[in-house]
């Protein structure tokens, strides 16, 4: 069952254990297609998983592994220390997959999303270098972003990516939603319906950041302090993010719904900030692919 905050019912708090440490499945979380789960093992632990009829993305969140497979075998190298050491290691499972997956550092730290599929997709490797990054925002709500599982990404229904957010700025914002399929006089997506969940990492244990997820009529408006490993659920409305001061905020977004997609739309009240930036906040980006090989 989900671990939830008894004051913010979207906020999902974590286990200290090994194994299994944060875990939000569709049927407790009360929608329809996502799944997420964190686990940490120890140097030569295994984790054998099928992934029935379903797709996974695998996303390192510190440590090394190896996987062995029935599409393919991997490993990575110089993966990162942890988050804010480097960019992600991305591996995309297909349906009925049987995989083992083996911890080739002394800890190995794992964030993975998945969702029920009907159909089959090649797996996928992808390095930090193929991760592409982007700079979004302005001012004080400047934020990096490295696509892991991006649109377009030869998959069903996932998306995912990893957002930097340094001390005191602002992210997801200004403030957009994705739970209105919408499409165009082309058929364009120009909103999909997506569920979302934001697994936070802090750079400092006493860290903190605060979300909102609100929507229109405010028949969902509520406002989640996260710290680290907790996960944040979107199940529909708007929701940015504010990193507390003093303290830089990682979280892993992962995203699965009407479409493989990013395709949003922002709060009206909000969006004449857009205009208003005078440039971009100079500590980002926080992470490189260079990173990864000073380690």
């Amino acid at each position: 069952m989900i671990n939830r905050d008894s004051k913010y019912p979207l906020l999902v708090k974590s286990y200290d254990r090994e194994g299994v440490y944060q875990q939000v499945l569709k049927e407790d979380a009360g929608w329809d297609y996502l799944n997420f789960e964190a686990r940490l093992m120890k140097k030569g632990d295994t984790w054998k998983g099928f992934t029935e009829n379903n797709e996974y993305g695998i996303v390192l969140l510190g440590g090394d592994f190896k996987v062995r497979s029935d599409r393919g075998e991997w490993k990575t190298v110089k993966g990162r220390k942890d988050v804010f050491s480097g960019i992600a290691h991305t591996l995309y499972l297909p349906r009925n997959t049987t995989f083992e997956l083996s911890a080739e550092s002394e800890w190995l730290d794992l964030g993975y999303g998945w969702c029920e599929t009907d159909q089959d997709h090649p797996a996928c490797f992808k390095t930090p270098a193929e991760a592409a990054i982007e700079i979004r925002g302005g001012d004080n709500a400047t934020r990096q972003i490295n696509s892991l599982i991006q649109p377009g990404f030869d998959c069903h229904r996932l998306v995912s990516v990893e957002v930097y957010t340094p001390s005191g700025n602002w992210s997801s914002f200004p403030a957009h939603k994705h739970d209105t399929r919408k499409v165009d006089k082309e058929g364009k997506v120009i909103e999909a319906d997506l569920q979302e969940t934001y697994f936070y990492k802090i750079d400092k244990p006493q860290g903190f950041a605060i979300q909102q997820v609100y929507t229109d009529d405010r028949s969902l408006d509520e406002i989640a302090v996260a710290r680290n490993n907790d996960v944040v659920m979107v199940p529909r409305g708007y929701h940015p993010v504010a990193a507390g001061h003093g303290y830089n905020v990682y979280y892993l977004n992962f995203l699965t719904g009407s479409d493989q997609s990013l395709a949003n739309t922002d709060d009206p009240d909000h969006k004449w900030i857009y205009d208003s930036w005078k440039g971009l906040d100079p500590r980002i980006p926080l992470v490189t692919a260079e990173k990864n090989k000073e380690e």
